[in-house]
């Protein structure tokens, strides 16, 4: 390819292809209240398989599998909120049964070459296990388990969540230092203009910008914030699938807690998450 040619950048699978992907997430919340400062780190790790099923009109099926998961919460204040490893399951630990049912789990997506994810299939009978294996009996606790489950694992929510990795590419021809936008909704409503920096052995440099919009409203708490994230990708130009990714994140803005009488408190959340081929 020359220095000023054009080229499409897309996925290229073929069935039959496994990637695995180490993903990392860090999420620190800081809330200030009446000059004290309260801080919430949230950490996640995993190993994602994406295997390919068929290719379609336009894109692929795919198949994501949780192969690990681990995930951590502490509190400034009150120290370990949860501290669950997928792999490991303890019969008093309901959150480690909850987890583990994930594992090798696969939820079925429809992949486009420009990586949106059309559609997800099984996260909702995914939420469904998840909820049952808690150990609850009554259909009540379910029911709310099933609900705080789905705006994370759910199919729409899991549709959300990995486009933030897969779906990077333009449904144009472009060439060195050419813009493109997309844009995404779900929790994090995120609007992208990505600069493609270099190709070099097969190996294409991508960088994005992002203003991103948070609403979330659960049972016990609602958070309005906005802030911007940038994202740096390395993308194999061979398959289209990303080699790494870092995508850091800063929002600002208010929560509001039913048990703190509706009161907007000022919150800030900084994100960091990585993503990294697995090399065979």
């Amino acid at each position: 390819m020359g220095v000023f040619g054009q080229t499409t950048l897309q996925y290229h699978l073929k069935k039959g292809d496994v990637f695995k992907i180490r993903q990392d997430a860090e999420q620190i919340i800081t809330q200030e209240l009446d000059g004290a400062t309260h801080e919430i780190t949230n950490h996640i790790d995993g190993i994602l398989e994406f295997k390919v099923l068929a290719e379609i009109n336009n894109g692929y099926e795919v198949a994501l599998t949780f192969k690990d998961l681990n995930l951590k919460m502490s509190s400034s204040i009150q120290g370990e909120l949860m501290n669950v490893r997928a792999k490991e399951v303890k019969e008093e630990d309901m959150q480690s049964k909850i987890f583990n049912t994930i594992l090798n789990n696969p939820v079925k997506m429809v992949l486009t070459k420009t990586g949106n994810i059309l559609k997800v299939q099984g996260g909702d009978s995914l939420v469904a296990k998840m909820a049952r294996a808690s150990g609850l009996e009554d259909e009540f606790s379910i029911n709310m388990m099933k609900k705080s489950l789905e705006s994370e694992f759910g199919s729409e929510a899991l549709s959300n969540s990995y486009k933030q990795m897969t779906f990077i590419y333009p449904d144009k021809k472009v060439t060195i230092n050419d813009t493109w936008e997309n844009a995404y909704d779900g929790k994090l409503k995120t609007a992208n203009t990505w600069t493609l920096k270099s190709i070099v052995d097969n190996k294409a440099k991508i960088s994005g910008k992002a203003t991103v919009l948070m609403d979330i409203t659960d049972a016990n708490t609602s958070m309005k914030l906005s802030g911007t994230q940038t994202t740096t990708v390395t993308a194999d130009t061979n398959s289209g699938f990303i080699i790494n990714m870092l995508v850091e994140g800063l929002t600002t803005g208010t929560s509001t807690m039913t048990q703190m009488g509706g009161e907007a408190i000022p919150t800030t959340i900084k994100s960091k998450i990585t993503y990294e081929l697995i090399k065979k």
